[in-house]
């Protein structure tokens, strides 16, 4: 079996309150990007480095930034509206950010609370599209 990931993280965990409103929002927000949700049952759901699995009483859910990148900014506005159609909260809409030039990005919270971005870089070419394990 042949896997891709990024980079630099292997996966990110987060913890929702609610399953199902947390999978319906990544479903809807992150269809626009081109990314499905590759695996779930009823105590998680993951696509590539996102893993997202229910809370308890001890581990309340997760508080962080993750940002998503986007094709163009045509696509991070269609990530903006799908994000908050999927029941996300406005955390900063599409424009320039003072990152670096060219850095167009948009930010919403997930049902949790999570700040969810998706961003546009400017035109770039990628070194690699992932990174391929073929486990031996």
């Amino acid at each position: 079996m042949t896997f891709h990931r990024g980079r630099l993280i292997d996966h990110v965990h987060l913890r929702a309150k609610d399953l199902a409103a947390s999978k319906r929002f990544y479903e809807g927000a992150l269809a626009v990007l081109d990314l499905e949700i590759q695996a779930s049952n009823d105590e998680f759901f993951y696509l590539d480095e996102l893993f997202v699995s229910t809370g308890d009483a001890e581990t309340p859910p997760t508080h962080v930034h993750l940002a998503f990148q986007a094709k163009d900014r045509a696509t991070v506005d269609a990530f903006y509206h799908a994000a908050l159609a999927a029941g996300g909260k406005d955390n900063g809409g599409p424009g320039e950010r003072f990152y670096h030039p060219g850095y167009y990005a948009a930010f919403i919270l997930d049902p949790d609370g999570n700040n969810i971005e998706a961003v546009y870089h400017g035109p770039s070419t990628r070194s690699a599209e992932s990174v391929q394990f073929d486990p031996a």
